[in-house]
């Protein structure tokens, strides 16, 4: 089964708590704070895999989480870092985080990788607290909690040629017939419901990967029927091969089809338009194309557009065909990438926060710093507690809270850490 889309939830992991201990050894009465760091959570990493096709194995399996880091032992002894979660992934997927619906990752390349979910930082143990006023520190720090994201994953085939047109016109028989694709065949509508690869070689050295388009129809660009999924695998194509039913025998106009076709190509995605085209006249074994065919011929030399009289039956001009698309091949220019939105992102201090109130009264402190603190702090610890009060009035929270008229006993809200407001 051919799947290409797929959405997952990705969690990197929490970093390990420090240690908080003391020196127990003979002849060292005073051996001091002896806790080490918690290792680093496992980051989450998406990397690119050339034996898979598909995304088939997110149909199955749609959580993945990386492992904690090891928390910090006795002696001074850090906790061990965990490993890297990687997630193979075939190439051509487009990745966008779900909660902003940017595109965060476009992996094409063989063994590419990318980073989407960080490990947080182990915690620090007593031992890092030391300090001139403090000599015998209580308290360590709990690790940091690593990053979580829903993603949504796209897959656009990398090939080089598309096959498009109408259902039925012979897309399937032609991709058949030059490489050694078997896509299901019959005289019927849609056989083909999900995209076929195949591989033609022209001769040593010089091959292309073309790919069986299932058929459009009108409005495919807005999605009717199955457009955007067929329509966004062959955005990354190099050059197009226009396959038309020159036989007329389904009822339809041969020039109709064609600038049916294009139309929904260039609604759907501009510079599919300027991309190279070549016309595959199909079914030229049947008496009735003759006919059809010198007036299309006609036509599309007005149009400009190269055209070959084929067919996929007999095999008749198809080595003419792919030997002029691999000619195009290798003119083909690699278009300037679409200049994306820039985004300017204003320098802000890192404990930026904010403060809103909730429904049932209470003050809710929002911001990455505070947050991170609150995480990492152990409440069960008198000496954390205090210190975690010091940082606070530090960057100004109990100002701002008193600022926004916080009485005496109002909850205070940080994550999901509630607490009774003290003067």
């Amino acid at each position: 089964m051919f799947i290409d889309r797929a959405k997952i939830y990705i969690k990197a992991g929490d970093g390990g708590n420090g240690m908080s201990s003391w020196r127990r050894e003979k002849f060292v009465p005073r051996g001091g704070p002896s806790g080490g760091d918690g290792g680093r959570g496992g980051d989450v990493v998406l990397i690119v895999d050339p034996n898979i096709n598909t995304l088939m194995d997110f149909r199955y399996k749609r959580k993945f989480a990386a492992d904690n880091g090891v928390h910090g032992q006795t002696k001074n002894m850090h906790g061990h870092n965990a490993e890297i979660l990687y997630i193979k992934v075939p190439p051509g997927t487009l990745v966008r985080d779900e909660a902003t619906g940017e595109i965060v990752a476009d992996l094409t390349n063989n063994g590419q990788e990318a980073t989407l979910a960080k490990g947080g930082r182990g915690g620090r143990g007593n031992a890092r607290f030391v300090n001139s006023v403090n000599r015998a520190p209580t308290f360590a720090e709990k690790g940091e909690p690593g990053e979580d994201k829903t993603l949504l994953l796209e897959l656009k085939l990398l090939a080089d040629v598309g096959l498009v047109g109408y259902p039925s016109v012979g897309k399937s028989s032609i991709i058949s017939r030059v490489s050694a694709a078997k896509p299901e065949v019959a005289a019927y509508h849609f056989t083909t419901l999900t995209p076929v690869l195949g591989v033609f070689s022209l001769d040593e050295g010089h091959s292309f990967v073309l790919a069986d388009i299932p058929g459009l129809i009108e409005g495919a660009h807005e999605g009717v029927g199955l457009g955007h999924d067929f329509l966004r695998h062959i955005e990354r194509t190099k050059v197009i091969i226009h396959v038309i039913d020159v036989s007329g025998l389904e009822g339809r106009d041969p020039i109709e089809d064609y600038h049916k076709i294009n139309k929904e190509l260039s609604l759907y995605n501009e510079r599919l338009a300027t991309r190279p085209q070549v016309i595959a006249a199909n079914k030229m074994d049947l008496p009735e194309s003759q006919e059809h065919y010198q007036r299309l011929a006609e036509y599309m030399k007005k149009e400009g557009r190269e055209i070959y009289p084929v067919s996929a039956a007999t095999g008749e001009g198809l080595s003419k065909l792919m030997q002029r698309v691999s000619q195009l091949l290798t003119e083909y220019r690699e278009e300037p990438e679409e200049t994306a939105e820039v985004k300017v992102y204003e320098a802000k201090p890192g404990d930026e926060f904010t403060i809103i109130r909730d429904d049932d009264g209470a003050f809710v402190v929002q911001g990455k710093a505070i947050e991170k603190l609150v995480a990492m702090t152990n409440f069960d610890n008198d000496e954390g507690v205090r210190r975690f009060q010091v940082i606070w009035r530090k960057m100004g929270i109990e100002a701002a809270l008193k600022e926004r008229g916080i009485q005496e006993n109002d909850t205070v809200r940080i994550r999901d850490m509630e607490f009774e407001f003290k003067q």
